[in-house]
C-alpha cells in the first residue's frame, strides 16, 4: 500500500469519526433538551453565554439564538443573530461540553449562586458543602451524587423557578461529564484505528502555534502540549484522551488532522477539499 493510500485512509477515518461524534453529540443534546423541555418553558428560557462578542441563549421552545459580532474593512462593527433550531446544528457551532457548562453557569446564576471560575471549584457547593468548607473530594463521586439527586426528583414538578434551576444545574453537570467521557472514548477509538496506519507516516504535526502543539505520533496516539491560561508560559503535556478533551474538541482535532494531511499530501483529498484547506490556512472560510 502506497504512502498516499495510507494517508487517504487516515483522512477517511478521521472524517467518519467526526461524523459519528457529531451524530452522537447531537442525539445526547436532544435528549438533554427533551428532558428539560417543561423546565425551560417554566423558566422562560435561559441566557447561556453573554460575553462580548459571543452570545447564546435558549428560548422556551428549545431553540437557540446565537449572535456573532464582526468588524468590516471600514472598521464598522456588525452583529448578526442566528436562530439555531436543531441540536445537530448547534453542535456544529459549539463544543458540546461548553454547551453543558454554559447550562451549569446559567442555572447557578438563575438560582442566585455565585459564579466560580471553573467547574471543578463549583463541585463542593454542588455536593452540599458551604463555600467556606475545606474538603477533599472525588470528582467522579460528586458528579454521580449530583446525577442521583436529579434522578430522585425528576418525576416531581419543580416547586418554583429556583427549584427548576437547581435541578437543571445538577442535570447539566451530569450531561457535561457524559459528554467529556464520550469525547475521550471517541479519541481512544480513533487512536486504536490509526495505530495500524500511522507507523508508515512517522510523527505528523497537526497544529504548531505559539501556545499549543498537537501531533499524531507514529504509534497512532495523539500528543498535545498547551500553555494554559494563568500558567505564566509553562507548557503542559497532554498524553491521554481524558487530558486532551480538557482543551480540545474532537471535531476540531479530526478536522485539523484532515487539513494537515491534505496540505502535506494534496493527492489524498478531493480538489475542493484541498482548496478549502488552503483557504482555511489563509484565514478564509472552509
Amino acid at each position: 500500500m502506497s504512502r498516499n493510500d495510507l494517508l487517504g485512509e487516515i483522512a477517511s477515518d478521521a472524517g467518519l469519526e467526526r461524523t459519528d461524534f457529531l451524530a452522537t453529540a447531537a442525539a445526547q443534546l436532544r435528549g438533554f433538551l427533551e428532558a428539560n423541555e417543561e423546565r425551560l418553558r417554566q423558566l422562560g428560557g435561559l441566557v447561556l453565554i453573554d460575553e462580548e462578542p459571543d452570545y447564546l441563549s435558549v428560548a422556551p421552545d428549545g431553540t437557540f439564538r446565537s449572535r456573532t459580532r464582526y468588524q468590516d474593512a471600514q472598521g464598522r462593527w456588525h452583529s448578526e443573530t442566528e436562530v439555531v433550531e436543531s441540536a445537530s446544528d448547534l453542535v456544529e457551532l459549539y463544543n458540546p461540553a461548553d454547551i453543558y457548562a454554559a447550562f451549569v453557569e446559567a442555572a447557578k446564576e438563575g438560582a442566585g449562586m455565585e459564579a466560580e471560575p471553573t467547574g471543578a471549584e463549583d463541585l463542593p457547593r454542588t455536593a452540599g458543602f458551604s463555600p467556606t468548607d475545606t474538603v477533599v473530594f472525588d470528582e467522579g463521586r460528586v458528579y454521580a451524587e449530583a446525577a442521583d439527586r436529579w434522578a430522585e426528583g425528576r418525576e416531581a414538578e419543580p416547586r418554583d423557578a429556583e427549584d427548576a434551576a437547581r435541578r437543571l444545574y445538577d442535570l447539566a453537570l451530569e450531561f457535561q461529564e457524559e459528554s467529556q467521557e464520550s469525547e475521550a472514548d471517541l479519541l481512544s477509538r480513533f487512536e486504536a484505528a490509526a495505530a495500524r496506519l500511522a507507523p508508515a507516516l512517522g510523527d505528523l504535526t497537526i497544529v504548531d502555534d505559539d501556545d499549543e502543539r498537537l501531533t499524531l505520533l507514529s504509534t497512532g496516539e495523539l500528543l498535545a502540549e498547551v500553555v494554559p491560561e494563568g500558567s505564566e508560559g509553562t507548557w503542559r503535556k497532554l498524553t491521554s484522551p481524558d487530558e486532551l478533551v480538557e482543551y480540545y474538541d474532537p471535531t476540531d482535532v479530526f478536522g485539523d488532522l484532515a487539513d494537515a494531511l491534505a496540505e502535506a499530501y494534496p493527492g489524498v483529498a478531493p480538489p475542493d477539499a484541498a482548496e478549502g484547506s488552503e483557504e482555511s490556512a489563509d484565514g478564509g472560510d472552509t
